[in-house]
C-alpha cells in the first residue's frame, strides 16, 4: 500500500487557518501543479474529520468518484449526493491493511492530524509540499511534534509564475 501526501502551506507552514480557513491557498482553475495527475494516480483518500468538514464548505464536492474514507471517532455530517464517503476508526496502520484488502493501493492522506499521525506511524511513502507565497503567521501546521527523525529524499522542486514552490520528497523507511 502507497500513502502519499500532496499538499499546500503558507511559506511559515501553516496548512490552514486556526478557524480551518483556507482563502490563503490559490484559487483552483489556475495554473497546474500536478494536482489533477497526482489525484489520478490514487485509488482512494483518507482524511480526517475536520478537513472533510471543510471540504463540505465548498461549492462542489472536490473528490469527483474517488472513495473518501474519514477517519474520526465522532458521527460525520451527511455527505453529498454521489459522493462515496466511507467512517472509519482505528490505528493508522489498520486502517490502511483493511484498505488494502479491499484493493486499494495507493491512498491519498489529507488532514493536518491525520497525516501527522500516519507521519509518525512510519506509513507515508511520499510527500508533494506546494508553498504558497504568503506568511499567515499562525494556524494549523502541517508538521507537528515527532517521535523521531523522519529522513526524507529530495526528488525534485518545481516553481512556478504565480511564486507557488513544490517539492517532492520519498520517505526513507
Amino acid at each position: 500500500m502507497k500513502a502519499s501526501v500532496f499538499v499546500g502551506v503558507s511559506v511559515d507552514g501553516f496548512m490552514a487557518r486556526l478557524d480551518g480557513g483556507l482563502d490563503f491557498l490559490p484559487a483552483g482553475g489556475g495554473e497546474p501543479h500536478g494536482y489533477t495527475e497526482f489525484m489520478a494516480s490514487v485509488d482512494a483518500l483518507l482524511i480526517g474529520r475536520k478537513t472533510y468538514e471543510t471540504v463540505l464548505g465548498f461549492d462542489e464536492w472536490a473528490y469527483g468518484n474517488k472513495p473518501v474514507f474519514v477517519m474520526s471517532t465522532r458521527e460525520l455530517a451527511p455527505c453529498p449526493p454521489n459522493a462515496i464517503v466511507e467512517h472509519v476508526k482505528g490505528s493508522p496502520a489498520d486502517i490502511l491493511s483493511a484498505l488494502e484488502k479491499r484493493g486499494i493501493h495507493h491512498v491519498y492522506v489529507d488532514g493536518g492530524v491525520t497525516i501527522q499521525g500516519f507521519l509518525n506511524a512510519g506509513l507515508i511513502q511520499y510527500l508533494i509540499v506546494t508553498r504558497v507565497p504568503v506568511l499567515i503567521g499562525t494556524g494549523i501546521p502541517l508538521f507537528g511534534p515527532t517521535t523521531r527523525d523522519i529522513p526524507l529524499k529530495h526528488i525534485a522542486t518545481r516553481h512556478y509564475a504565480s511564486g507557488l514552490v513544490q517539492s517532492e520528497y520519498e520517505v526513507i523507511v
